[in-house]
């Protein structure tokens, strides 16, 4: 019996204390079964959740019980042990449970719990069928079937009003019972069976020389004469599938597939001792056909030796260090990523690159597999859970020694990071916005520090409080400052939007952009149209009364996807049939949709350029990888002469044969009350520039906009990137914003109003008369309803605590979960957000 500190997958904020009886351990503590790392089933008050051991402590005496381990779960740690400080600093940080942190960055499914599921007591058949007449529902049927119903099945059914009290009847009457069970992990390893001939028919075949098949006169002198014809044609698919391939084994699913009579046959030839059955793990691979790569350069430019001649001795010295790296588009970060990353790999460390979207992963994943083939794995919200269950192990053995992906993939379980890179620094999704609200970018500088590694910040447009960092010394700052091929950054001309400069134009693109397309497609060139904002259009307004619909469960309008023919919330999902009546005035006349987004982009495009190739890249679109890959390679194969798209067009891809961009609108971030709404501006319209001119022919840049005085787009349009951050830090100053205080906000919900703004209110008060109590220098704005004040059914309220002292912030949230329950209604949740990102 051991005694174990256990983290538990519920919101407590402390570990707890276990003993593990020595049975259930894979191996012996202290050897390769050392208990730190595995997942375990423990009770926690009447259930049974899991937890994830952290340590093994002395088995003193203490005045309390220590509950048993129920049931370890692993026969192998699921990560290194060096990563509990790490997982402990994440969740001291951003004011989350241990446990939680630790489920956030396995694989999801992986998180069993007791159950209780609904069983047909054996016999009573009729009784079932009695109860419920002519007409049973249909779980009835499913349970005279399978005899139990699945967990998620009969947690549904008991949490329903209409069909708990008659399953509570049929219990009492013996008809029906209530099992506990342990519900299953929703992913598991996929186990393969192969065949192969056993040794002592290989011998013989090579001494008698034979080389067909068992019809051979060859094969007669070492196969027994009893064999069925089944047998002989088993042994002959076997042979022809081993030869074709050149393995030594074949998989079943190949072999049955050749000769169907295989599956019995193959039963009595391994009985025979003529072939041999052997089972393996089969690792499911996310990889398709990758994009084309760029080539390995023979030479570097010199803006790329000098920053690798700063980053190489770093990681040689196998010691912490950040650099940020500030380079313009098509400057070549990428390259300097691979090279660092072909030196990291020399070194016998591990890589781990992140990028702040999926589309990102896809378009950089095809440069390291060039370089590094089978070791690159894949860690992302996009694989399948079967995908990313399989790619994280295959980290996790040290096989793979180079993993891409988005935020998640920072907790990816490698043992020894000695680089990692953030490809788009300054990107906000990297954020997170939901129940562990971490940033990607911050844990892996903190990651970075953890191992040793050198952690590199990569970024045309770096955020501002990355580039203060580096001006105050905390970070080491590179600069890439011409394009590879000393090509220049393409010509950029402001297009007025607004009254005095529209004239009596209509349509989504102005004269300029209009002939610009149009000159474009006739000398055989593509163009990319940008739009941060997807489906037709934003609002469908009644044309009687004026209202918009709305969804539901939110106070948002709902977006109008004409290709769909449906209305649809971005929050909640919800949906409904564009063909809608009012519901302020019960009016059946036509709607109107107002306002427009990447749909309604690539309607006009295809009235302008009617002979031109045009298509859509947003989430929509890319939310197949499949479709998303393809539609890419299209673009790298100039089947594609317009792309239209979100934000997604706007990073990382190299399009060399791009050379005009077109930004319709660039006018919708800055109306968002954000103080980082004129930052994030420059930054998209930066990056979206960069896309043009990136091949031999220089590129054009229109962006249309109604503020074409706006010092955001006047210095995008400049390329003025330092000029950007000056006025920025200037604004920032006063009132006080990051980087010159830290953040905190409170978020409440509930789908009780009042509930929601009383604790606010609540939380308020008591965030103020702390702050006096410890003569603390914290600003405290709000309570107020957040700008989305309602989303799926949950109203919404917020409190933002600004600081120039970080510890103080910390001690005000520590104080606020200790007195959580005085503050805030138990039918609300209370979200500690630090440094947040969001405020809507």
């Amino acid at each position: 019996m051991i005694r174990v500190e256990v983290a538990v997958a519920a919101p407590l904020d402390q570990p707890l204390t276990y003993d593990l009886e020595d049975a259930l351990l894979p191996a012996p503590p202290g050897t390769a079964g050392d208990p730190v790392g595995l997942r375990v089933l423990v009770p926690l008050g009447g259930r049974g959740v899991t937890g994830y051991v952290l340590a093994v402590v002395a088995m003193e005496d203490v005045a309390y019980t220590v509950r048993r381990v129920t049931k370890v779960l692993d026969r192998s740690p699921l990560f290194p042990a060096n990563m509990l400080p790490f997982f402990r600093w994440a969740s001291s940080y951003y004011h989350y449970p241990l446990g939680l942190v630790i489920k956030a960055a396995l694989p999801a499914g992986m998180a069993p719990r007791s159950a209780r599921a609904i069983a047909l007591v054996p016999g009573r058949d009729q009784e079932l069928r009695g109860f419920f007449g002519a007409e049973p529902p249909p779980w009835v049927g499913e349970l005279l079937t399978s005899r139990r119903l699945p967990a998620a099945a009969s947690r549904k059914l008991l949490g329903a009003k209409a069909t708990r009290p008659q399953i509570e009847a049929l219990v009492e009457q013996g008809v029906l019972q209530l099992q506990d069970i342990v519900e299953a992990d929703a992913v598991r390893e996929k186990i393969e069976t192969l065949f192969t001939l056993a040794p002592g028919l290989r011998a013989g075949l090579e001494h008698h020389g034979t080389e067909t098949g068992p019809d051979d006169a060859g094969w007669s002198q070492v196969l027994p004469g009893d064999l069925k014809r089944s047998e002989r044609q088993t042994l002959a698919a076997l042979t022809a599938l081993m030869a074709a391939s050149g393995a030594a084994k074949v998989p079943a699913r190949e072999l049955f597939g050749r000769y169907g009579g295989a599956r019995k046959a193959t039963i009595a030839l391994v009985a025979k001792g003529l072939i041999e059955q052997q089972t393996c793990r089969v690792y499911r691979t996310p990889f398709g056909e990758p994009l084309p790569p760029t080539p390995r350069p023979e030479a570097l430019t010199p803006g790329q030796q000098q920053v690798l001649a700063q980053i190489e001795p770093a990681l040689a010295a196998r010691s912490y260090r950040t650099f940020l790296l500030h380079g313009i588009t098509g400057c070549g970060k990428t390259e300097v990523y691979l090279r660092a990353a072909e030196t990291t790999l020399a070194l016998g460390r591990d890589v781990l690159v992140l990028v702040p979207e999926i589309a990102l992963a896809t378009q950089i994943e095809a440069q390291f597999l060039a370089r590094f083939g089978e070791t690159v794995v894949l860690l992302h919200s996009g694989l399948t859970g079967a995908e990313r269950f399989d790619q994280w192990h295959l980290a996790l053995s040290g096989r793979a020694k180079v993993v891409i992906g988005a935020r998640s993939a920072l907790f990816a379980p490698l043992a020894d990071p000695g680089l990692i890179v953030v490809d788009e620094e300054h990107d906000s999704g990297f954020k997170q916005d939901d129940a562990f609200r971490y940033n990607g970018r911050d844990l892996a500088v903190l990651r970075g520090r953890c191992h040793d590694a050198v952690v590199l910040l990569g970024s045309a447009t770096p955020s501002v409080t990355s580039y203060y960092h580096a001006g105050s010394g905390k970070y080491t700052l590179l600069q890439m400052k011409e394009r590879v091929g000393d090509r220049s950054l393409p010509a950029v001309t402001v297009v007025d939007l607004s009254r005095k400069g529209r004239g009596g134009e209509k349509g989504l693109f102005r004269r300029e952009l209009r002939q610009a397309l149009l000159d474009n497609l006739a000398a055989g060139q593509q163009s990319l149209l940008l739009l941060n904002r997807r489906g037709f259009a934003p609002v469908l307004l009644c044309q009687d009364c004026g209202a918009p619909v709305e969804c539901l469960h939110c106070h948002v309008a709902l977006t109008l996807h004409r290709a769909q023919g449906r209305l649809v919330c971005h929050y909640c999902g919800y949906s409904l049939d564009q063909r809608v009546i009012c519901s302020h005035c019960r009016s059946t006349g036509a709607m109107v949709p107002v306002g427009f987004g990447t749909e309604r982009v690539e309607e006009e495009a295809r009235l302008l350029l009617p002979a031109a190739r045009i298509a859509r890249l947003d989430s929509d679109t890319a939310a197949d990888r499949k479709v998303f890959l393809k539609l890419l390679r299209a673009m790298h194969d100039r089947e594609i002469d317009v792309l239209v798209g979100t934000q997604m067009i706007a990073k990382g891809h190299h399009f060399p044969h791009v050379t005009l961009v077109g930004v319709v609108w660039a006018d919708g971030g800055l109306n968002m009350p954000d103080f980082r709404a004129a930052e994030k501006t420059f930054q998209l319209i930066t990056q979206v520039t960069g896309r043009a001119g990136r091949g031999e022919s220089p590129g054009r840049v229109i962006i249309q906009t109604m503020r074409p005085d706006h010092y955001s787009i006047r210095l995008a349009q400049q390329h003025q990137y330092e000029e950007l951050y000056r006025q920025e830090l200037e604004l920032r100053r006063n009132p006080a914003f990051p980087p010159f205080v830290r953040l905190v906000a409170f978020h409440i919900q509930g789908e009780k109003e009042e509930e929601v703004r009383q604790g606010a209110q609540r939380l308020a008060g008591f965030c103020r008369d702390e702050k006096k109590r410890l003569q603390a220098g914290v600003e405290i704005l709000g309570p107020a309803p957040a700008p989305l004040e309602r989303i799926n059914r949950n109203y919404r309220w917020q409190l933002l605590l600004k600081a120039a002292d970080l510890d103080q912030l910390h001690m005000l949230c520590r104080q606020v979960r200790e007195h959580r329950p005085e503050l805030v209604a138990a039918s609300c949740r209370l979200l500690i957000d630090v440094d947040p990102e969001n405020m809507m």
